[in-house]
């Protein structure tokens, strides 16, 4: 069996150095990849989706390096730093693989992508970077949380736009049973296709529908906006106007409010 190659401070420093210069390559790509993207236009999302891509293949081939190069290692060798690596990974280094897994996965499988507006767990919010450990989502109230990788394996994820600049967003009013419905849905009608964030073509339609109860009447508008991040712009936008018209128009909230549903 052939003898690990001892690790000496010279070693020690190439492999301090590949590392260092891997990480400088992806920040610095990063940086540019994104500076870039956000004057793309419509193709931003395009753009971030290689990031991930471009992570795994520095940190995969620096490793590869460190490995062949640097450490010289013989076939039996990785035999013995594959154990040593099964042990660590036993002995409390498992959460931190499962998130590297977990990385692989989303940028092959792509379930999301950066750009896209994503719920996990009980998190919402735009991906902003797809990291080897971690995903970064900055959520509506600007706050930026980490959520690892390993989620993808427990947790369902939903996406709200699968890779597209443009997102479907639902406003749901509700108004006293009573009101005139016909004229109700016109007033939202003509709110939603007049927005300035609004988005429709054949493929990306819009919807005004009603919902009756006794006790209020569900109006609901599915439009898509042709920037994701104008989500909430948009809801606030159609709402404020619709309700302005509805009190010029004699339309009301319900008198009663049910099972915490909202009045508007």
């Amino acid at each position: 069996m052939t003898d690990i190659q001892p690790i000496t401070s010279a070693i020690l420093l190439d492999v301090i150095l590949v590392l260092v210069a891997a990480t400088v390559f992806v920040r610095i790509t990063t940086f540019i990849l994104i500076w870039f993207s956000e004057r793309a236009g419509k193709y931003r999302i395009t753009v971030k989706m290689v990031i991930p891509l471009l992570k795994l293949t520095a940190y995969g081939l620096a490793i590869y390096y460190i490995l062949a190069s640097v450490l010289k290692l013989s076939a039996t060798e990785l035999v013995v730093f594959g154990g040593f690596l099964g042990a660590a990974i036993g002995f409390g280094l498992k959460d931190v693989f499962a998130d590297m897994v977990g990385g692989i996965v989303i940028t092959f499988e792509k379930p999301y992508q950066v750009g896209d507006k994503i719920s996990i767990g009980e998190q919402y919010g735009e991906v902003t970077d797809i990291g080897i450990r971690a995903t970064k989502l900055v959520t509506p109230d600007d706050n930026l949380v980490s959520v690892p990788n390993y989620l993808i394996f427990v947790q369902a994820v939903a996406s709200a736009n699968s890779g597209s600049p443009e997102m479907m967003v639902v406003i749901d009013l509700f108004i006293d049973p009573d009101s005139d419905t016909e004229l109700a849905m016109k007033i939202l009608k003509e709110a939603v296709i007049t927005s300035k964030y609004v988005f429709i073509s054949k493929k990306r339609p819009f919807d005004i529908l009603l919902e009756n109860s006794p006790f209020y009447q569900r109006l609901r508008a599915k439009a898509y906006v042709y920037d994701l991040r104008y989500e909430f712009q948009f809801k606030s936008e159609v709402t404020r106007r619709t309700w302005n018209e509805f009190g010029k128009e004699g339309i009301n909230a319900p008198k009663v409010v049910f099972s915490g549903e909202q009045a508007g």
